[in-house]
């Protein structure tokens, strides 16, 4: 896969992912030691199997979005699996919103606790209370200013990698034995690596189905979702070698990555703290919202009381801490979330042909709508025909298909003169397991 022939689209649908994925678990550093660096120089190991995991899980969820032009989780479920796991694999996605919700609720208390001396059950109420007051809001336009927040907190982790490693040396086999003495929350690094992706997966698949049913063209899902998990890999891996460095530092520490910003300098460490909250507040806001939507549909009253109830018991669940409940809900979770990564490796096995001749399929499709713009062709009933046939063969919706299709290629046409060249150059026929009309 060539990223440096990428489109703006696939670009796009990449680093909408890495905001999907990329939130406050990553931003406080918590999962890393308790996931991968408690197993000292493995642990560095593991979070590079993880990258991989991100690269090919990336690809397959996106792409399988595109293929199914999904609005939401179970339009992509509904067709990969049986009903009775497509039910459980629900239940689950439900259960793990809930959960990482107040999760989020406890870490917000601890970063405020930790940065500013706050109490933690206060810094967890101002969250919560947060959460209520933007669902009465235009949250819509809320979560799109938090969302500049994402791209911040990846120039600051990477930056602080630089800064880390920068005319700098440590004494790693002292570091190694000191993260034995850390205890893990799996008993083994392989596990650790499956139960914390499956995690990630669980939290992430459903905007990231809905990411890729954006995408008309799979090729630029295909391309978005790799390079997307790409991305990740690197942040990951930017974050994890920072905290092994600073391991004798931050080890007990309930926000580590805070405390490494603190001792770099304080102003620069509460600018980091109020990006956390932001990011745990977006991440709460989104999953109990999610859990809240799933039961009260387009019901905007019911929604609103269904998440004031939620976030309430959310807020009494955080009182667990933010270390503990790390230490015992991630973990049960991810194995709950196993069974979506065995559901969409199956499904990519299975469909792969299929996802192929649709991407051939589509193609044709733009190609014969192509020729009802440019002068020097016709767009013949015998066409029209083709162009309608085709959508009846699709996996997507046909109509919603059509319709996606010609906003494209009108799209196209606004910003293209040549558009056999673009069809030759982006649109290839070659090596297409359709017939020839």
């Amino acid at each position: 896969m060539n990223f440096l022939h990428i489109s703006k689209e696939a670009l796009s649908i990449a680093l909408a992912y890495v905001g999907v994925l990329v939130g406050a678990g990553l931003s406080s550093g918590q999962d890393m030691l308790q996931y991968f660096l408690c197993f000292g120089q493995m642990g560095i190991l593991g979070v590079v199997l993880l990258g991989i995991l991100n690269i090919i899980f990336g690809r397959i969820i996106v792409t399988l979005g595109s293929h199914y032009q999904s609005s939401n989780h179970q339009d992509v479920l509904e067709q990969i699996t049986h009903p009775v796991i497509n039910r459980i694999i629900d239940i689950t996605l439900v259960i793990s919103c809930f959960v990482v919700g107040f999760v989020m609720v406890a870490g917000a208390g601890a970063n405020l606790q930790q940065q500013f001396g706050i109490a933690s059950w206060l810094g967890a109420l101002v969250c919560s209370l947060a959460v209520i007051v933007v669902s009465f809001m235009d949250f819509e336009k809320i979560t799109r200013i938090l969302g500049i927040f994402t791209p911040i907190i990846v120039v600051m982790i990477m930056s602080l990698a630089c800064y880390t490693f920068w005319d700098k040396s440590y004494d790693y086999a002292y570091l190694d034995t000191l993260a034995g003495t850390m205890e893990p929350t799996m008993p083994n690094i392989w596990l650790s690596v499956i139960n914390y992706f499956a995690l990630c997966a669980m939290n992430g698949v459903s905007m990231a189905f809905v990411l890729g049913g954006s995408v008309i063209r799979i090729g630029d899902a295909e391309k978005g979702g790799a390079l997307g998990g790409t991305i990740i890999g690197l942040i990951v891996a930017c974050a994890a070698v920072t905290l092994f460095a600073n391991l004798d530092k931050v080890k007990d520490a309930e926000i580590p990555m805070l405390l490494i910003v603190n001792n770099i300098h304080p102003g620069v460490a509460v600018v980091y703290a109020m990006v956390i909250f932001a990011l745990i507040f977006n991440t709460a806001f989104s999953l109990y919202y999610a859990t809240a939507r799933r039961f009260a549909g387009n019901n905007l009253k019911k929604m609103r009381y269904l998440l004031i109830c939620i976030v309430a018991v959310g807020y009494i669940c955080s009182f667990g801490g933010f270390t503990k409940l790390v230490y015992y809900m991630y973990p049960l979770l991810g194995y709950m979330g196993i069974l979506l990564l065995v559901v969409l490796t199956v499904a990519w096995i299975q469909e792969r042909e299929n996802i192929i001749r649709e991407k051939f399929l589509r193609r044709k499709m733009m190609r014969l709508l192509f020729r009802k713009y440019d002068d020097d062709y016709e767009f013949t009933a015998q066409n029209k025909r083709t162009f309608q046939k085709l959508g009846e063969m699709s996996a997507a919706d046909t109509e919603d298909l059509k319709k996606d299709i010609k906003a494209y290629v009108e799209e196209v046409v606004e910003k293209t003169d040549d558009l056999q060249g673009y069809a030759k150059e982006k649109l290839s026929m070659k090596g297409s397991p359709l017939k020839k009309e």
